[in-house]
């Protein structure tokens, strides 16, 4: 009869496949050089097909090594849900939860959120997942996902915070220097800040909402590199109206012409909703996030008038003459 492999062969040989070398995957998981390369011979020996193959630039996985990477990536997700699992105690808010969202919404508005509800489980602990990449709650990559896209999945427990509005926002600054646009075609004479790969929610993005024809003379991927662009004063570009409402320099421009409906859902697994950690976490975001959207539905309004308004009239003033 054949051994089962140790968990720890997996866990080896798939840090050398993210590393690419025995050595950089010890430093990376506190082990022994020889230790790793004994997982992987043992592993390889269970399996009987050679996993790694030696080049000048590192360790390349073969053919048998690709084939195993999702089933070792899977694995992994599940002990360490097995591990957040098991550092909570039934009773009391305690242990581990971790958190995903957007890069935006991550940095920008959960640590208001978060914050406030560890101070009032001290024994609470956050793991927050920065990413615009969506991760697998039914395969428990994370226990509470913050999504801007409806969850499709089957198992979860999901609340809708609602349509989070977007909208163009430039510096002062730049407004001074190049004036504000009074029609959505006036764009096409402006700086405008937006993203390098035409994904197929940007061409989406694009043709419902956008004008034909527009170009981004400044580009980046990262929607936090966008908003820093913009608080920068680089250009008009696409922000939360909920971020600009805090910063008097920023100006929402043509409110009344164009905005884009961000839809909000926070979601986890159903398995968790009697855990205590996750339940208190689940109902902060909840709750903090539709305050969150409370609040950008009414800077919309005030930003028209207090902003903008006033910007224009200053323009007028200097074109007297």
């Amino acid at each position: 009869m054949s051994v089962e492999p140790s968990w720890d062969f997996y866990r080896s040989f798939l840090t050398v496949l993210q590393q690419g070398s025995l050595s950089a995957a010890a430093r990376e998981l506190g082990l022994t050089q020889p230790t790793i390369g004994r997982h992987v011979d043992a592993l390889e020996l269970a399996i009987g097909a050679e996993l790694f193959t030696r080049s000048p630039n590192g360790l390349l996985p073969t053919d048998a090594a690709l084939a195993l990477k999702p089933y070792a990536e899977t694995l992994a997700a599940t002990t360490a849900a097995l591990l957040r699992t098991a550092s909570g105690q039934r009773e009391r808010v305690a242990g581990t939860v971790r958190v995903s969202a957007s890069e935006v919404i991550a940095v920008e508005v959960l640590p208001a959120i978060l914050g406030p509800l560890q101070e009032t489980y001290p024994e609470l602990q956050i793991e927050l997942s920065a990413s615009d990449m969506i991760e697998d709650l039914v395969n428990r990559e994370a226990d509470i996902a913050v999504r801007m896209a409806e969850p499709q999945q089957a198992a979860l427990v999901v609340r809708r915070i609602g349509d989070i509005p977007l909208g163009f926002h430039a510096h002062r600054r730049y407004l001074e220097r190049h004036g504000i646009p009074q029609t959505l075609a006036d764009l096409t004479n402006h700086r405008l800040i937006g993203f390098d790969r035409q994904t197929a929610y940007v061409r989406m993005a694009m043709k419902r909402y956008a004008v034909p024809g527009i170009n981004f003379s400044y580009r980046t991927d990262s929607n936090l590199a966008q908003l820093s662009a913009i608080r920068a004063g680089v250009g008009i570009g696409l922000c939360q109206i909920g971020l600009a409402r805090g910063n008097p320099d920023l100006v929402h421009v043509l409110p009344d012409a164009f905005a884009i409906p961000l839809g909000t859902w926070v979601a986890m697994h159903e398995s968790l909703k009697t855990s205590p950690r996750c339940r208190a976490t689940f109902d902060a975001l909840v709750k903090g996030l539709q305050d969150y959207h409370r609040y950008s539905a009414s800077a919309r309004a005030r930003n028209r008038n207090r902003f903008s308004e006033r910007i224009i009239r200053k323009f007028q003033k200097m074109e007297r003459p």
